[in-house]
């Protein structure tokens, strides 16, 4: 008898690190040369936009978010489209009525640079509920395009990380979770205003240093505890040391505020005993029970 054994198997297919973009300093020098060419050019709730508030942005945001984590985007995807999103805020007055439409299509560029399998048109129409339709948001993407001038590889903080972590003495095993922790972090900024002029290897590294502190892998290392991990990860971006003090402890707030929310959104809906054990959390960055 012949048996025929069916392994179907979903996991992407990704290429090894290149240890010559890695290892080699010109290309994170590059990264920090250039990463303020792609930072809006205003506070556009200022100056630029008077019907869109900031509340409405990070509904729109946490949208996104979730469409993303729902069709399971390359983790880049989320922060360029919200790159996208605020540059093209930052240069044209726009209705609310046309901000999801705009979020859809900022989603819709940026997964097809960063997806090998991107999200279509339909499949993004379905999210709204079919308040815009696909000949919508094709037109729409012609106008992006053109503002922001075709300058669609924009620097996000996820440039930076592997060149982070390959700098700190840390773990092999350890690697994996602070990646994971860190890239939460960077979505959270991500939907949130008070970040968008932030340079993104700041941001990058007040996240990789949240995560450290957060998973308490600071014990008993000299050189990953307290200010002597914050000197050692502000050498690596050339970030000056106060000001990415100050970037990490607006991260955890941020964090801490997400927190609350969780907890209240939890207290009406389920019963005391989910409550309790929500708050064990034991540090300010402790986001290992938490999906954001």
């Amino acid at each position: 008898n012949m048996e025929l054994l069916c392994c179907e198997v979903d996991r992407m297919r990704r290429a090894l690190p290149d240890p010559n973009l890695l290892y080699d300093d010109r290309v994170l020098h590059n990264l920090l040369t250039i990463e303020e060419r792609y930072l809006p050019q205003c506070s556009y709730f200022k100056c630029v936009q008077k019907d869109i508030q900031p509340f409405m942005r990070r509904m729109v945001a946490t949208w996104m978010l979730e469409v993303c984590e729902e069709q399971k985007c390359e983790e880049e995807v989320f922060p360029l489209a919200m790159n996208y999103l605020d540059r093209f805020l930052a240069v044209v007055p726009t209705r609310k009525c046309h901000l999801q439409l705009l979020g859809a299509v900022c989603m819709f560029l940026a997964s097809k640079l960063k997806e090998t399998i991107p999200l279509t048109a339909e499949k993004l129409c379905i999210y709204t509920d079919n308040s815009i339709k696909p000949q919508e948001l094709l037109e729409w993407e012609l106008v992006v395009l053109g503002k922001l001038k075709w300058n669609l590889a924009a620097i996000t903080p996820h440039d930076f990380i592997e060149h982070i972590l390959r700098k700190l003495p840390l773990l092999k095993d350890k690697l994996l979770l602070i990646r994971k922790h860190a890239q939460t972090f960077i979505a959270l900024c991500a939907t949130d205003f008070n970040f968008a002029m932030y340079p993104p290897s700041m941001i990058a590294t007040g996240s990789v240093g949240a995560a450290i502190c957060g998973l308490q892998f600071d014990d008993g290392e000299s050189l990953l505890s307290g200010d002597s991990l914050t000197e050692l990860l502000a050498k690596i971006t050339s970030t000056d040391v106060d000001c990415l003090k100050a970037c990490q402890e607006q991260i955890e707030s941020v964090l801490v505020s997400n927190l609350r929310q969780v907890r209240q959104q939890q207290q009406q809906s389920n019963s005391s005993k989910m409550v309790d054990e929500m708050d064990q959390a034991s540090t300010p960055t402790d986001v290992r029970d938490i999906n954001l």
